[in-house]
Formats: structure tokens, C-alpha cells, sequence
């Protein structure tokens, strides 16, 4: 694997790609469109249509680069985990010793990962640390060279759907 790659699922690198097909086809023609139109307006020094229009079309040409080159760089993974064990796209109930509490995230691609939607990336501290332990288990979570935290394996749900899921848009 190359350092500077993305590791991405099969379906990740689909979405990606369905992604810049639509924002070449469609959005593309869209931002054009509107550039060429707030441009007939007149004076572009102080027309706010014009530059709003050249920066919706720059945006999208931003992304569009950034999305090329994860595809680019892309290292395809799949799950290996046995059936009990944690493995990508798999959700897991774990329990925080020192807050108390019960959470369940999905572990997910990074491009995928928004912990907000408890969907956490297998590159993350956590993600790293679970990935491929087993119910029952003790797994301290390293969050800084002397400092971390204990968690315990509740649940391993056995999902592998990832169809509902977004890539990230950053």
C-alpha cells in the first residue's frame, strides 16, 4: 500500500466516480451557464451574481481534482474478519468504563467516517484499536502518547451494507 493512499471499499471508488461524472455533466454545464449569464450583466467589478457564479465554478472544479486524485491513489480494501470479530462496515456496541455509557458506531472508509452519524473510520484512534477484536474484550483506546481510555466490546452487529452511507464532501 503507498503511504499517500486512500483506502477505499469497491463501492466508495463507485460513488466517487458517479460523483464526478455528475459534477462534469451536470453541474459543470450548470456553473458555465451561470458565469456566462451573470457576466451579460455589465460591470464585473461590482457584480456579486458574477463572482458568486465563479466561485460555485471553482468550487466544483476543486472537488472535482480532489475526487480524481483519490481515485488515483486509491487502495481497494475488503473485510477479512471471521464472524466474530469486528471487520469494516460492521456495527459495534462498546461500553465507556469511565463515563459509563454504551455507544454504537459502524466502522467505516475514512471518505465515509462522520462520527456525528456514529460512523467511525478504520484510520481513527478507535477504529485502529477495534478492528478485528471480539465481544467480550478490554481494548484501551490511545489518544495521546501518555494518555487514552478504556473500552469494552458489547455487541458486533454483522452489517456490511454501505449503500445509505455518503462520502464525506469536505
Amino acid at each position: 500500500m503507498k503511504n499517500m493512499a486512500e483506502r477505499l471499499t469497491q463501492k466508495d471508488l463507485e460513488k466517487i466516480q458517479e460523483e464526478i461524472e455528475y459534477r462534469k455533466l451536470v453541474i459543470r454545464k450548470q456553473a458555465l451557464e451561470a458565469v456566462k449569464e451573470a457576466r451579460a450583466h455589465g460591470d464585473l467589478s461590482e457584480n456579486f451574481e458574477y463572482h458568486a457564479a465563479k466561485k460555485d465554478k471553482n468550487q466544483n472544479e476543486s472537488r472535482i481534482r480532489y475526487l480524481e486524485r483519490l481515485v488515483k491513489n486509491a487502495y481497494i480494501v475488503q473485510d477479512h474478519s471471521s464472524h466474530d470479530e469486528i471487520g469494516l462496515n460492521n456495527t459495534v456496541e462498546v461500553y465507556f468504563e469511565e463515563d459509563d455509557i454504551y455507544e454504537t458506531y459502524k466502522l467505516v472508509t475514512s471518505i465515509r467516517g462522520n462520527s456525528l452519524k456514529g460512523m467511525i473510520s478504520i484510520e481513527s484512534p478507535m477504529g485502529k484499536a477495534i478492528l478485528n477484536k471480539k465481544v467480550g474484550e478490554r481494548v484501551f483506546i490511545k489518544t495521546s502518547p501518555d494518555d487514552g481510555y478504556y473500552i469494552k466490546i458489547m455487541k458486533i452487529h454483522k452489517t456490511i451494507d454501505e449503500d445509505g452511507d455518503q462520502i464525506r464532501s469536505f
